[in-house]
């Protein structure tokens, strides 16, 4: 199944987000650690100025919330919670906003949020919005998928790591993960941030 991008917000013994690419039309790009965020960033810098969403921070972390998301609302919805809104408002403001991506996909754009034991999560399609809290059940993971897996529902899923680093792996290898075809890179934060590129292996 190809699902395209996916946020995942979940925990093991402790919180994480994690970020996979899927592409098929732009398999080239790589995630980095990038002054305390993790970026995607393509492996050629021309491709860049071709499409302005393939550049972005996908993850950001701040005292008491980490933001995913597979776009340039990263920030601004970090923004909003570090002014003090509360991660659902500030998502529903964003992405209300921003709208989904007008590229030849009509792409959603996708976000998750953790703060303390508390998930959520956001899609804008070309639809409508959604946006969803929930508990942090331990081993297991909720996602969001720009293609395919793209509407909320409270199914969880069975996840197993113990660093960032594994994280980012298995959502590239492991579980229901390596079912969704056409990985390309990934990125995690678990107390750390730490970037998974299966090209560079």
């Amino acid at each position: 199944m190809y699902v395209g991008r996916i946020v995942v917000v979940g925990k093991t013994s402790r919180p994480f987000v994690a970020y996979r690419v899927s592409s098929r039309s732009f398999p080239n790009r790589v995630a980095r650690i990038t002054d305390g965020t993790a970026a995607i960033q393509p492996l050629d810098p021309e491709d860049a100025k071709k499409n302005p969403y393939i550049t972005y921070n996908c993850i950001r972390v701040g005292e008491g919330v980490v933001v995913v998301s597979n776009g340039s609302h990263t920030d601004p919805i970090f923004e909003e919670i570090q002014k003090g809104k509360s991660p659902d408002l500030a998502m529903q403001r964003v992405l209300s906003a921003m709208g989904y991506e007008k590229d030849d996909y009509n792409t959603p754009r996708i976000a998750g949020v953790i703060t303390g034991e508390h998930g959520f999560l956001g899609i804008v399609r070309e639809d409508g919005l959604e946006i969803g809290a929930f508990g942090l059940t331990e081993n297991t993971c909720r996602i969001i998928c720009t293609y395919e897996l793209n509407r909320l529902d409270n199914k969880s899923y069975p996840f197993t790591a113990s660093t960032a680093l594994e994280a980012a792996r298995y959502v590239v290898e492991g579980g229901v993960f390596k079912e969704f075809e056409n990985p390309v890179c990934a990125a995690a934060w678990m107390d750390e941030l730490a970037v998974f590129n299966p090209h560079e292996q």
